[in-house]
């Protein structure tokens, strides 16, 4: 009979599930069970979608290729199948990305003294230009270490000080400054940085954005796997690949020439060349009064790039709002659509499925889709479902949308992303990443209750996942996010199982042609966290409460310049 019931588990909805032995999940009180909606969303559902986007016929769903034609037409068709609106105010199901990819061939070199260190790109570095241009050159570039390659007003944190690193290579380390506790030498300093939690001086995106402020012509990056929170293989995959940038009138002429990543064992063998430590350095680094290090030697790099025109799209699917005025305010769901495509180098399997990251959030987008069309009565505001392109390149497709919205972003209440469902079984608690950060967080808590969960922070917010997904490009201009991770504390599991799952995962197959769907998969926990993502946004959509940024927040000021702004309009 136990068999039986686990053999039909896939098939029932995880927020009504029962099974002998095992704590039940209660299900919502606040819906009347004919309208709440939920029933629809179900693991068979769900591993349906993720097999169909994550086959080999899909390609590693890679923007620009014949796997965004078929994402984006499975996307299309099965949001029609469900009932929704074409999303794009000009009646399409698509908004358009303009992208150019760029795939880079690069070499370079450090001169030391009368020697010369040279890279072995992939092995020892990667490196790229994001200029859109068919070649860039640095040619005998003096070395300058930089630290963690951070200005930091509000922290009184400046690691360039008013030395001039304009036409020269900067090398510098990943993460915030760890600036250890002066009260508890185990532990970092909470009021500096955060922290163990990364702020976004800690992520790469900022350090090359610096980088190009203070005119750098190549800004390197030391890779350490602890600090960066994934292996140097998942950078190589990641970088050696096509790259994708917005296709922007200026071409990009305003970043630095090169960008890229040194292994730890060649950060270390240039220092030592230099007459420099490496663990002396990063410990210098971690304080206030650390000065940029000149090194005796000079980089040379030449990087050419092919580039192609890429018409990428999102894909844009809503319910209207039942009531006038209100359904002029939007809820708005996403996931990314795209993954790595397929390597022309690899050996083996080349395709990157991509079934975790992210066919799974695009399933669950479809599955909470769905569950809106079944309610007999619409929620009064409009929800926006919007599956986006090219996060994998750099967020590319929310950033798009951020900055060319569909829908007034001083009228968009909240926005919710999925990245990654829970493929390991229900939880009894859900992870908030970024916690603290807004007011959604209270509604998170208050609905995770009535399922018998409880919401914990992120256990790892030294790897900055909050600056890792489309949430934060909405978060950036000023939209209240909510990036909701799977929890770790599994039912049925031993304590520190399922984060041991998490981290096999990001060890093994993140990034990596292993992220395939697998026998062993438990969707029940997908289904359960989609449940509540589900009621997370019918409650912001019918409520009267707008969720806000919290004191604290560097996104609050942002929110309320923007809704000052459209006030004065």
């Amino acid at each position: 009979m136990k068999r039986a019931l686990l053999a039909l588990l896939p098939l029932l909805p995880a927020c009504v599930l029962v099974l002998h032995g095992e704590t039940s999940l209660e299900p919502f009180s606040r819906a009347a069970p004919v309208s709440r909606g939920e029933e629809s969303i179900t693991a068979q559902g769900l591993l349906s979608h993720i097999r169909t986007l994550a086959s080999d016929d899909f390609e590693g769903r890679g923007p620009g290729t014949l796997g965004e034609e078929k994402t984006v037409d499975y996307l299309t068709r099965e949001f029609q199948a469900a009932g929704l609106e074409p999303g794009n105010p000009d009646g399409t199901w698509t908004q358009a990305v303009p992208l150019v990819g760029f795939t880079a061939e690069p070499s370079g070199s450090f001169s030391v003294g009368s020697g010369t260190i040279g890279l072995s790109f992939q092995k020892d570095a990667v490196a790229l230009t994001r200029r859109l241009v068919n070649e860039v050159d640095v040619r005998d570039s003096p070395v300058v270490f930089v630290g963690y390659g951070v200005v930091a007003p509000e922290y009184g944190w400046d690691d360039y000080k008013d030395v001039d690193v304009r036409g020269k290579t900067i090398v510098m380390l990943v993460n915030d400054p760890a600036v250890v506790d002066p009260k508890d030498p185990t532990k970092l300093d909470e009021s500096m940085f955060k922290g163990r939690a990364m702020t976004y001086y800690g992520r790469w995106t900022y350090k090359y954005e610096i980088a190009a402020e203070k005119g750098a012509a190549a800004a390197l990056i030391v890779h350490e796997e602890g600090p960066a929170g994934y292996p140097w293989e998942v950078v190589w995959r990641s970088w050696g690949s096509e790259g994708f940038e917005i296709d922007r009138p200026d071409k990009n002429m305003g970043r630095a020439s090169v960008e890229g990543w040194l292994h730890l064992d060649k950060a270390r063998e240039l220092l030592a060349a230099c007459g420099q430590d490496y663990g002396a350095l990063k410990k210098a680094a971690c304080s206030k009064d650390f000065r940029p290090v000149p090194l005796d030697a000079k980089a040379s790099f030449h990087v050419k790039n092919a580039l192609r025109n890429v018409a990428s799209r999102n894909v844009v699917a809503k319910i209207p709002g039942r009531n006038a005025g209100a359904g002029d305010e939007f809820v708005v769901y996403t996931a990314h659509w795209d993954h790595l495509g397929k390597s022309a180098k690899a050996e083996g399997d080349a395709i990157y499925n991509g079934a975790v990251d992210n066919a799974s959030g695009s399933a669950g987008l479809l599955e909470i889709a769905r569950a809106f069309a079944s309610l007999r009565e619409r929620p009064r505001r409009t929800i926006v479902f919007l599956a986006v392109t090219a996060e994998e390149k750099g967020l590319l497709g929310s950033k798009w949308y951020a900055e060319h919205p569909l829908y007034p972003l001083a009228k968009t209440l909240c926005e919710i992303n999925m990245d990654s469902l829970n493929p390991w079984g229900r939880t009894s608690d859900i992870v908030s990443v970024g916690y603290g950060q807004s007011t959604l967080d209270e509604v998170l808590v208050s609905l995770a209750a009535e399922q018998g969960r409880t919401v914990k922070p992120d256990a790892q917010p030294e790897k900055g996942s909050y600056y890792r997904s489309d949430h934060f490009e909405f978060a950036k201009v000023g939209v209240p996010a909510l990036y909701a991770d799977s929890g770790t504390e599994v039912v049925g599991r031993p304590p520190g199982w399922g984060l041991a799952k998490v981290d096999e995962f990001t060890a093994k197959d993140y990034h990596k042609p292993s992220d395939e769907v697998r026998p062993d998969w438990d969707l029940s926990g997908a289904v359960q966290d989609l449940c509540l993502l589900f009621h997370i946004g019918r409650h912001v959509a019918d409520g009267d409460r707008w969720p806000e940024w919290k004191e604290g927040s560097e996104f609050k000021v942002r929110r309320e310049a923007m809704l000052s702004s459209s006030a004065a309009r």
